[in-house]
Parts: structure tokens; C-alpha cells; sequence
């Protein structure tokens, strides 16, 4: 047996005519870096996240970086975020001088919990980052509202989240927002909701390049031409630099690749919550596993239980060797890295989820039976572990 954690082949040979098509349109175009090519992706992505404009990148963290210079953010600033994400979040932030101030997550989303965001604002909290973690979008209305109430930005990191769509759900919140804020927000892509969206196209991403790529949103024209001047060394004219910037420019080819598969993403979507619904049909009553809550926006990058009583390493060490590929994100919280280590207070729950959580297989073609697979071996060995 042989299931890994993701499996891109089926996608590309359904795809290949088109890929092929469209990689030989830019071999032939002799233009391989920015030009017409990456506009019409980045006009296609705006249109379809119903932003006004879209700044391809390099990476998701040059989008992260560039996004938090854009909106004027750098030392002596304080950005709040999540401790449970990957490194490249909270790096953005430390790398363009702020400071990231951790707080805690809701265990029922994986999410910032935006209960816990006020008592983190100070005098030098200039925004606040949340994270769309595993495709679920996070409580934006109650973030929203908090950040009008202090003059605060918003940069969203929608590394995980590319078509996700925020549907008002508020799970583990307790903080009540107000509703015309909600019914603006309800239905509006990740990446449209904040100043800044910043997204990642690494390939194992719901909308994944074959090599490197980043996105920057936003409806601020005037963050839009910060962005393009720092992705190209700071400057707007050839020769003509005005600032200290990033050799950070989405190429041709990616672009031309992703927009082929830009029209295939909803398709995909809703494959991964077949996916994921069916492993949260099959786990139902399985005692020491809880499964994710699917909200009607989520696009499920991972699918991630936790697994209590502390048997998530055994149980995968022991699908491992049955051959059944899963993942650990994240076994070390972004304040508990040695970076950073000894500067924080404890974030509970993002230190339990650390220990509980466990991502299975999932990939929009994905059979049901190998679905069934998955989850018949893991309902079997954990009992007995």
C-alpha cells in the first residue's frame, strides 16, 4: 500500500493539453518575466477574488514582506498573528523590523481567536495578520470590527486559502461583531476582506505553480504601486530606484500555468470537501478523534483531526508503515521556535494543538475508496495504541 499525502499526477494529466499549450504560448513569446503574460493572470485573479488589483510575487512570503512594507509597516511596529502557522508568517513580519505579537488560536478552527485580540493591542500595534489555516477562513468579521475600532490594517495570509470564502461562521468566538459588518464581509473571497491579501502558489497549494510563486490583493491603489515598485528593486522607472526593494517578480511561466489552472479551481474545491466530508462521515463515533467542522467557505488544503489522548505520533508512525502518508503541521508553534524562544508567553491551546493535530491524505481526485482506506486503518489502530 502506497497513499501518500498528496498526489499531483492525477490533476496534471487532465490538465496537460492546456499546460502544454500554454507553456509553448510563452516559449515562443520570448518573454519570460512580467509582461503580458503575468498581467492576464493577475487581471484573472483579481476578477475572480473580486479585488481591483493583484500583484504577482515571487513567493508567499515576498508576498507577506512586501505586503507589510506596502501598507508602511516596519520597526518599532507591532503586527498580531497567530503562533499556529508556518514560520513565513511571523518571519515576514520580524523581517521587515515590527515585532509579531502572538495571540492564541480557537481551538475549534485552528484560527486566531479574536476573543484574545484586544488585550494584545498597545500604542505600537500598527495591524493585524490573521491566517486562513488549512483553507477554513478565519473570524474576519470580529477582526475586522476590532481593527476599525483601533485604526488598525489588516494583511491576510492566504497561503492555505486560495478561493476560500468567508460564510460569517464564527466557530469558538464569543465576541459578538456588528451584523452590517458580517453581512458586508459574508461571501467575499479571502484576500478581499482585508488592505493587503497575500497568497502562495508552492505547489502543493490548492492553486499551486510548478516552482515558486506569490500574490498580493488589495482595492488601495496606492498600496498596488507600492507593491509593484518593491517587487522590482524599488522602482517604478528603469534606473530610477527609490527605495530599497526585492528582485521579486512572478515569471511567465508560472503565470501562464496558473491561469490555465485558475479555471479549474472551483472544480477542485469542491473535490476536497467530498473529500473531507466523506472522512467526517466515516469517523463519526470513533472515539479520540475530532474531525474538522466543514463551514460552507472552507477549501480544505489539509484535512486535520486532532487526535486526543496523546497517541497522534504513534497513530502516524503506525500508518507510516502501513504506508499511509499523513503530516504534522505544526509540531512547534511560531513562538515556541528557537528564534524566538524564551520572548513569549505560553498560547495554550496553540501548544495543545501542536501535540493533537494530524493531516491525512487529500487531493481533489482522490477515490472514495482509498478515502475509505485511510480512514478504516486509522479507526482500527487507534484503539489499540
Amino acid at each position: 500500500m502506497n497513499i501518500p499525502i498528496l498526489d499531483l499526477k492525477p490533476q496534471y494529466q487532465r490538465i496537460k493539453a492546456e499546460i502544454q499549450q500554454a507553456v509553448n504560448g510563452v516559449l515562443e513569446s520570448g518573454q519570460f518575466i512580467l509582461g503580458k503574460t503575468v498581467e492576464n493572470f493577475e487581471q484573472a485573479a483579481a476578477d475572480y477574488l473580486g479585488v481591483k488589483y493583484a500583484i504577482g510575487v515571487n513567493s508567499g512570503t515576498d508576498a507577506l514582506m512586501i505586503g507589510l512594507r506596502a501598507l508602511g509597516i516596519g520597526p518599532g511596529d507591532e503586527v498580531i498573528t497567530t503562533p499556529f502557522s508556518f514560520f513565513a508568517t511571523a518571519e515576514s513580519i520580524s523581517n521587515v523590523g515590527a515585532k509579531p505579537v502572538f495571540v492564541d488560536v480557537a481551538i475549534a478552527d485552528f484560527n486566531l481567536d479574536p476573543d484574545k485580540i484586544k488585550a494584545a493591542i498597545t500604542p505600537r500595534t500598527k495591524a493585524i495578520m490573521p491566517v486562513h489555516l488549512f483553507g477554513q477562513p478565519a473570524a474576519m468579521a470580529q477582526i475586522k470590527a476590532l481593527a476599525d475600532a483601533h485604526g488598525l490594517k489588516i494583511i491576510e495570509d492566504c497561503a492555505q486559502s486560495f478561493g476560500a470564502i468567508y460564510a460569517g461562521d464564527c466557530l469558538g468566538c464569543d465576541q459578538g461583531c456588528d451584523d452590517q459588518v458580517r453581512r458586508a464581509l459574508v461571501g467575499q473571497y479571502t484576500g478581499a476582506m482585508g488592505d493587503v491579501g497575500a497568497f502562495s502558489f508552492f505547489p502543493t497549494k490548492n492553486l499551486g505553480a510548478y516552482g515558486d510563486g506569490g500574490l498580493i490583493t488589495t482595492n488601495d491603489p496606492a498600496i498596488a504601486d507600492l507593491a509593484r515598485c518593491l517587487r522590482v528593486h524599488g522602482s517604478r522607472q528603469r534606473y530610477q530606484n527609490e527605495m530599497l526593494g526585492y528582485n521579486s517578480r512572478l515569471d511567465a511561466l508560472q503565470a501562464a500555468i496558473l491561469k490555465v489552472k485558475l479555471s479549474h479551481l472551483k472544480e477542485w474545491s469542491m473535490g476536497r470537501r467530498r473529500v473531507a466530508q466523506t472522512y467526517n462521515d466515516l469517523f463519526q463515533g470513533v472515539e479520540g478523534i475530532i474531525t474538522p467542522t466543514i463551514t460552507a467557505g472552507h477549501v480544505f488544503h489539509q484535512y486535520t483531526l486532532r487526535i486526543l489522548g496523546g497517541k497522534r505520533d504513534a497513530l502516524a508512525k503506525t500508518m507510516q508503515g502501513m504506508g499511509i502518508s499523513t503530516m504534522i503541521y505544526y509540531p512547534v508553534p511560531q513562538d515556541q521556535l528557537p528564534v524566538y524562544r524564551g520572548q513569549y508567553a505560553p498560547n495554550p491551546m496553540s501548544d495543545r494543538l501542536a501535540t493533537e493535530v494530524l493531516s491525512l491524505p487529500i487531493w481533489p481526485e482522490m477515490e472514495i475508496e482509498t478515502v475509505q482506506t485511510v480512514a478504516e486503518k486509522i479507526s482500527q489502530v487507534l484503539p489499540s495504541l
